[in-house]
């Protein structure tokens, strides 16, 4: 560990210094760049302690003998170390001059003289502080050039500011995307449209070529199109020279247009949430101008750095950051990958080189994508190509030696040579698995304490809007259609959803689902040459050694019967989409009865329910937020309560030490939108057969879904097979079965049902979650007298079984006669929750309101018009027991996520009754009531 942290530490120091000096070449007040880049992207353990050094204000360490020695152990091992070389020889080559520090020693070979740097600290900068203009700016429009993750971001920030914005992208998606934002968003058709009437134009391009292009290709008609005056803020990071050039042109139009040099550091979560570090520079009319603009960006007075110098000089300083942060990353890599060839856990490797004197930014940041080879692009490896190689043509100007900064740069060439420009700029680290056969991920060892104990990373709730139109555009081929191809064919296993309550079949129609699942059932379900069906176990209801059995019976009849018919089949372990059920016991028990898969897949997401997943993080949209799951009230389960939102962690502490960090595949959203199918695929396929691998699925909406399934099934057919824990989302894309409207009692009067329309609806309700309850109070308030309620007292449910019995006819004969008379019922337990004393007994209490109730349901004679039944356990009980279902058939929704049954077998009780299987978590505080409204007699 500590050759490992001299290694990284050796680096640290050297381009501290390099850049500092830099900053000094170029004529920057070094004090004020400090400032600025210790709390930004850039910074170091070593920077904040050797800068501060030459400016007088710390104490040198007392030892600095080891940084210039070899370390012997990566010569031994004949590992690659170009960035610590490069850095030990500048260290060697300062050794020899006369300076008492490091730090001064340091100067002195970068610059010629160990005072430099303090005396560019005291140029006079004057103020820091940007004033509004006094007279108001008044913005009829804002231009926005460039809708990607940033640009998108920023224009979001300037509509919550309550500014007009109108916004252009090369990709119609993107621009598609905004033009749905909330506030004052519009799209220009061209680039000519949206700057034409800007008072304000802001370019957010990918480079300096982009920019010049926007205003000065074709001849000058984007220029031509600013209106006199206006104001071009350029927050795109580019040479400082370029910036100096176009503030000339646009000078030379003679006009008053001014340009504001204003780069922004902070990545794409703070260009979302509006807090981004701005660092600007400009004529101070300009700069007074939109300071109310760049504040609506940056979110505090704290973020937003006015730099002295005129053009140029905030580019200046986002080049010396980027020459930290760049040259940080590689050398993260180099180190965890010379951890790695020496055998040392590559994880707790991480952990303590962020508790010491090799800490960077960058390393805290993109070590564990790292770890978790996890290329996902939040910011693309072709970044520091061109932001690297704007440094060393800035040094070259300025006749400066940065020998660290070429070396970084000739790193990351070299992995754009290998194909990953587009891919993360972690996946550098890549370079050395190629070069020396090092693989982080691979020396990641088990840890030997349960890591269920750790602490779940925490997350803020997030604006919906914001949040979901800075992703990329969503894949614009409809592969819906493809996958019914493949389906269609019979080229793929029927598919088998073994659903642990009901309501997982809130997104199919026209399948079957089975209550029962002995051999011969199963034997004629496989007959009857259907894409996919049903197992209805409700096993979330059990205890987990009875729900583990009873997935292995289940499982092994599968098996039994396939083997009979000859037919293939795949299973999908259909769970809640708010993460509660039975993990790890259901997952391993299906491999216990079917063998071991290439990997579990993990999807959670539902639209309609609002489940969605974002960076691995899953979330519960209610109303504009996005609330981390575990902050709900679903996580408070009695029986299947947990802590982690993130989907690694939700695992890891479900599972234990089954998985570790290297455990994980993520396919990002980025992946699925940016990349398609064929992405998904080659990731899928970048793991080895039968890993022990947990596949996160991200998904914010059902095309994202679509567009997985279509690149798993073309892995599938390369011969991988999976295991599914998913969300009832997965299952409809699978089967490749489009979304229909939700079905009336008119409609299905149309299809010949016999729906008794004199008789009464019946609602029961065992569900006690929160959204539940909520429902059934808007219900009674929306229905009133028209609703008659009978609400049981769950205590009263626990007494002996002749008590209950007793209660329940009674009851019943209530709830028949009002049937009879056409009015509604709803029957309703109590809705305190009674808990257990632990998970088990919590379950047992829910098992014994749900025997109740079918006590209930059984006892009544009259067939009600609809059956709704409200919650996972009542429906399921419901069905199975007192309606006597043994194979019913999926019609539709009665309300989006809100399955439909009908059972026309004549053993089953109230024969084609439009069964409503209303899942307790979903739908607004009014869906059921307008559920009950609409199938009210008329």
């Amino acid at each position: 560990m500590d050759t490992v942290q001299q290694l990284l530490t050796r680096i640290h120091d050297a381009v501290a210094i390099e850049a500092i000096g830099l900053a000094a070449k170029a004529g920057l007040n070094t004090r004020q760049v400090y400032n600025i880049i210790s709390g930004a992207a850039g910074s170091s353990a070593s920077f904040k302690h050797l800068v501060p050094q030459l400016f007088g204000d710390d104490e040198p360490i007392s030892s600095e003998s080891s940084d210039i020695s070899p370390t012997r152990t990566n010569q031994k091992k004949h590992f690659p170390s170009p960035l610590s070389s490069t850095a030990q020889q500048v260290l060697i080559a300062s050794s020899q001059l006369s300076p008492n520090t490091k730090a001064h020693r340091l100067a002195q070979f970068y610059l010629g003289d160990a005072d430099a740097v303090f005396i560019a600290s005291q140029l006079c900068t004057g103020t820091t502080k940007l004033t509004p203009a006094s007279s108001p700016f008044e913005v009829a429009k804002v231009g926005v050039i460039g809708l990607g993750a940033m640009g998108m971001g920023m224009a979001m920030s300037l509509l919550r500011a309550g500014y007009p914005v109108q916004g252009y992208d090369v990709i119609p998606a993107a621009a598609k995307a905004f033009a749905q934002a909330p506030g004052q968003a519009s799209i220009g058709s061209t680039i000519q449209e949206t700057i034409a009437g800007a008072s304000v134009v802001l370019l957010m391009v990918q480079n300096a070529a982009q920019a010049e292009d926007v205003l000065f290709g074709s001849g000058g008609i984007g220029a031509a199109s600013l209106v006199d005056g206006a104001v071009v803020i350029l927050s795109s990071t580019v040479a400082p020279a370029f910036t100096r050039e176009l503030n000339a042109k646009l000078g030379a139009l003679h006009r008053n247009i001014a340009l504001v040099d204003a780069p922004v550091s902070g990545g794409i979560a703070r260009a979302a949430n509006g807090t981004l570090t701005i660092i600007c520079s400009g004529d101070e009319p300009a700069l007074n101008q939109v300071t109310p603009l760049l504040l609506a960006m940056s979110g505090t007075e704290e973020n937003l750095f006015k730099i002295d110098g005129g053009i140029g000089s905030a580019s200046s300083i986002k080049t010396v950051n980027q020459l930290l942060a760049g040259v940080h990353i590689a050398a993260a890599a180099e180190a965890l990958s010379f951890a790695a060839s020496l055998g040392l856990n590559t994880r707790r490797t991480f952990q303590d080189l962020l508790q010491g004197s090799a800490w960077s930014w960058m390393l805290e940041n993109r070590g564990p994508q790292m770890l978790d080879a996890d290329w996902t692009p939040h910011s693309a490896l072709a970044i520091f190509v061109k932001d690297l190689g704007i440094v060393l043509d800035e040094a070259r100007r300025l006749g400066y030696y940065a020998p660290i900064a070429a070396t970084a740069h000739t790193l990351y060439l070299q992995g754009a040579a290998q194909g990953w420009e587009k891919e993360a700029d972690s996946g550098v680290v890549r370079l050395w698995q190629f070069g020396a056969g090092t693989t982080i991920t691979s020396s990641v060892t088990a840890m030997a304490a349960n890591t269920a104990s750790a602490s779940p990373r925490d997350y803020e709730i997030l604006s919906a809007a914001t949040t979901l139109a800075t992703l990329p555009a969503v894949h614009s081929e409809n592969m819906l259609e493809s996958i019914q191809d493949v389906v269609n064919s019979g080229s793929v296993p029927v598919l088998v959803v073994l659903d642990d309550d009901p309501t997982g079949t809130q997104t199919c129609h026209d399948i079957d689902v089975l209550t029962v699942w002995d051999i011969a059932t199963l034997e004629d379900q496989f007959r009857r040459d259907s894409s996919g069906f049903f197992i209805l176990t409700n096993s979330r209801a059990l205890p987990s050694d009875k729900a583990k059995d009873l997935i292995i019976t289940i499982c092994n009849n599968l098996k039994a019967a396939s083997q009979s018919t000859d037919t293939a089949f795949e299973i999908v372990l259909r769970g809640d989409s708010t993460l509660r059920g039975h993990l790890p016991e259901e997952p391993e028990a299906a491999e216990a009865a079917l063998g071991k898969f290439d990997g579990w897949v993990l999807a959670p997401f539902f639209a309609q329910g609002g489940r969605l997943t974002i960076d691995d993080v899953h979330y519960v949209k209610e109303g504009d937020d996005l609330v981390p799951v575990s902050q709900t009230p679903f996580a408070q389960d009695a029986t299947f309560g947990y802590k982690s939102s993130n989907l690694r962690d939700y695992i890891t502490e479900k599972c234990g030490n089954r998985f570790d960090a290297s455990s994980f595949l993520s396919i990002s959203i980025e992946d699925i939108r940016t990349g398609g199918a064929a992405a998904v695929t080659a990731k899928l396929l970048t793991l080895p057969a039968q890993a022990n691998t947990v596949i996160i699925v991200n998904a914010v909406e059902e095309s994202d879904m679509h567009v997985f399934v279509a690149g798993l099934l073309d892995a599938e057919k390369k011969g991988r097979r999976y295991l599914y824990r998913t969300g009832a989302a997965f299952v409809s894309s699978r089967l490749g079965i489009s979304s229909i409207p939700p079905l009336t009692l008119q409609d299905l009067d149309k299809q010949g049902a016999n729906l008794a329309p004199n008789h009464g609806g019946l609602i029961i309700a065992g569900s006690h979650v929160p959204k539940t309850t909520a429902q059934l109070e808007e219900l009674r308030k929306s229905r009133g007298d028209e609703l008659d309620v009978i609400e049981l007292d769950v205590a009263e449910l626990l007494e002996s079984d002749e008590a209950v019995a007793g209660q329940m006819n009674a009851v019943a004969a209530t709830v028949s006669a009002k049937l009879e008379a056409g009015t509604d019922v709803l029957v309703m337990t109590s809705r305190e929750l009674v808990k257990g004393e632990c998970a088990v007994s919590s379950l047992e209490i829910g098992s014994r309101v749900a025997s109740a109730l079918v006590q209930l349901l059984e006892s009544v004679e009259v067939r009600p018009r609809y059956l709704i039944a409200k919650g996972g356990i009542t429906s399921s009980d419901a069905a199975s027991k007192a309606l006597r279902m043994r194979r019913a058939r999926v019609i539709g929704q009665a309300a989006p996520g809100v399955p439909l049954w009908r059972c026309d077998e004549i053993t089953s009780r109230h024969c084609g009754v439009a069964y409503v299987v209303f899942p307790g978590n979903v739908g607004s505080n009014t869906t059921l009531a307008e559920v009950v409204t609409s199938w009210a007699r008329s």
